[in-house]
């Protein structure tokens, strides 16, 4: 039988698949500035329309911008308004692409929503370029709701999208992937856990409302509950303790936060929230930092502190100042010491109704004020010290 020789056979290779991957990247870099206006009655009276003051440079995206405020409007048509415009300030910036807003911030320092406004895609041909808004806020407006002017002082924050060159680049394949891990919902299951009282071992008497929970939590989340519930403080199993000095409210927001980590209260991101609503949540606030001081309650106390923080007025700071004062908060006294660094601020804090309890609760708070802050001869510093000493 003849068979083919090997040269006669048809030769097949197996090649490599030869597969490239490429992505089109459209990027932006966003920052954003603050600038606050204080003094605003004053600024009004001194500019005319058509005159401005203008920010310190900032950089967002490699380029240099500043702020522009006309406190009586830029033009004879806006002069009952306040006009902002955002400019470019980089010399060697051409053709800049950029979205962005201008928001009004209230006294919590969230963006007031009526006053937010963003623009569409705007180019910066060059330094000196400027966008914005002429009729940003009526004056009447501002002047009239103590929300947005508190202590005749206002911030507005510009938040600025900057889009960058589009370009193409090589990337390697991207495999599928099957399994998608959902986040942690540790706080969910807690949280279901106190609704339902589920296995509790515990049971509080705040007032007339009674609170049960579970001790095993209560002693991980804090210390001062540890050493009560499961130490040497530990009470009888079959009674209820007794928690004194405290309002039901309050007790019932802690133990959320003890089982969550987040608060049932003080929503920050709420926008919606009225003013009245905004007090309530800075007495919350209030009770709430001594409640977590007295069970060691670190992060919650924190939060309170920073709410606190956010919110100083000189309706307020006396008694954020002696809460500072008795419970060890260092950065709300340094923000309170900050704001009655201002002789106005401090002549209406002396003013207002908490001012007699902190003189007379915390008089070596107001002597480190005076010693920091007021030199001897200031009318008010004159009026601390006699008030301290009478």
């Amino acid at each position: 039988m003849l068979h083919p020789s090997p040269e006669s056979h048809p030769t097949f290779r197996m090649t490599d698949n030869c597969n490239t991957f490429s992505t089109i990247v459209a990027e932006a870099v966003s920052g954003s500035h603050v600038i606050k206006i204080a003094g605003y009655s004053r600024i009004k009276v001194l500019l005319r329309n058509g005159e401005s003051l203008t920010s310190i440079p900032f950089s967002v995206a490699g380029h240099s911008w500043t702020i522009r405020f006309y406190p009586n409007g830029d033009s004879a048509e806006s002069q009952d308004y306040l006009s902002f415009y955002l400019i470019l300030d980089s010399a060697n910036s051409y053709d800049v692409k950029v979205i962005f807003s201008f928001e009004l911030l209230g006294k919590n320092g969230r963006s007031v929503s009526s006053y937010s406004f963003t623009t569409d895609l705007r180019t910066f041909s060059y330094k000196g370029s400027l966008w914005g808004y002429n009729k940003f806020i009526h004056q009447t407006v501002l002047e009239e709701s103590s929300a947005h002017l508190r202590d005749d002082s206002f911030s507005i924050r510009c938040d600025i999208k900057v889009f960058k060159e589009i370009y193409s680049q090589e990337t390697k394949g991207v495999h599928s992937k099957f399994v998608e891990v959902p986040p942690s919902n540790l706080h969910q299951h807690l949280g279901n856990l106190l609704d339902s009282m589920d296995g509790s071992d515990v049971v509080f008497e705040v007032g007339e409302e009674r609170f049960s929970a579970h001790r095993c939590v209560l002693a991980a989340r804090s210390s001062v509950f540890k050493a009560e519930l499961l130490g040497t403080m530990k009470e009888k199993a079959d009674g209820a303790i007794q928690v004194d000095d405290m309002e039901p409210g309050v007790f019932k927001s802690l133990l959320h936060f003890i089982y969550t980590d987040s608060l049932d209260t003080m929503a920050q991101e709420d926008q919606s929230r009225d003013e009245a609503s905004e007090e309530e949540d800075l007495v919350m606030a209030q009770h709430l930092l001594v409640a977590a001081d007295r069970y060691n309650v670190e992060r919650l106390k924190l939060i309170c502190e920073e709410k606190l923080c956010e919110s100083i007025d000189s309706s307020m700071v006396a008694t954020s100042l002696a809460l500072a004062e008795q419970h060890n908060c260092n950065g709300l006294k340094e923000a309170c010491f900050e704001f009655l660094a201002s002789p106005s601020n401090l002549l209406e804090m002396m003013a207002s109704d908490g001012y007699d309890h902190l003189k007379t609760s915390c008089p070596a708070v107001l002597k480190e004020l005076t010693t920091r802050f007021l030199p001897p001869e200031t009318k008010a510093s004159e009026e601390i010290t006699i008030g301290l000493y009478n």
